[in-house]
């Protein structure tokens, strides 16, 4: 019984690092994206569902793709304002024993049957997250996003929540209960932005992506600077041993002249 629990254990391994490179390999190079969460059950006709497939036709059109969990309501909201209007529409979906069902609006759909490896691809193809309304997976995306960004283990990305109307007790709880007990400092409350239409959150966005390709640009400066000062530093070692092997070279022929 230990040694097939064992062996089953062993095997999920290798179906973790499957899903791992399957993702990788089919969104490598994928150009600029955000990510946006919210409820799968968000019915068609809701304010929050028409704002967010508003939300991703507006970054779609300008070049920026959309990366969704691949499901029902906000989800395919999002999946559908971007799917043909120019950038790529990514679902990212997931084996559930309810509500998850793909929906049609994705140029590309990978699905997962690990939650950790799907929260990976979210967090590592995206240049900014965008969070409506939702509920239990929702808020763990939020809280997650907000961690890594806290502790430095992922770039400071725009995390942009839709809807004042819906974050205001929440906001209004950090602020009262979490941050007056020092659980979280001040400029933590700083890492999201509060929105209530598309534009401010592309706006958000838009100044973001300029600032971090200025940032690659100096980067890439910084990197050939250092390339070509470390070759000239080669060349000159080399120049020099060459040098000195010269000198050597002429010191030993002058006494070899001598002896004779």
């Amino acid at each position: 019984m230990i040694d097939d629990f064992k062996t089953t254990e062993a095997w999920r391994v290798f179906r973790i690092q499957a899903e791992l490179i399957d993702g990788i390999e089919t969104l490598r190079g994928m150009g600029p994206a955000v990510t946006i969460f919210g409820s799968a059950r968000t019915p068609d006709d809701d304010a929050s569902y028409l704002a967010a497939k508003e939300t991703a036709e507006l970054f779609s059109k300008h070049g920026v793709g959309v990366i969704t969990g691949g499901g029902p309501g906000i989800m395919e909201a999002a999946n559908k304002g971007a799917f043909s209007e120019g950038a790529v529409s990514v679902g990212l979906n997931i084996a559930l024993p309810f509500e998850q069902q793909a929906n049609h609006f994705q140029d590309v759909s990978i699905s997962f049957r690990y939650f950790f490896v799907r929260k990976l691809m979210f967090a590592k193809y995206a240049d900014a997250f965008i969070i409506f309304p939702g509920g239990f997976g929702t808020l763990d995306e939020l809280f997650e996003a907000l961690t890594l960004v806290q502790t430095g283990k992922m770039r400071h990305l725009p995390i942009i929540l839709y809807g004042s109307d819906y974050w205001q007790g929440l906001l209004q709880w950090l602020r009262s209960k979490v941050l007056s007990e020092g659980c979280i400092s001040k400029k933590d409350l700083n890492i999201f932005h509060v929105v209530d239409n598309p534009r401010q959150a592309l706006s958000i966005v838009s100044a973001a992506l300029k600032s971090n390709l200025k940032k690659q640009k100096k980067l890439k400066k910084l990197k050939k600077r250092k390339k070509r000062e470390e070759l000239e530093k080669r060349e000159g070692l080399e120049k020099q041993g060459s040098t000195k092997k010269t000198e050597k070279n002429n010191s030993k022929t002058g006494k070899q002249i001598k002896l004779k």
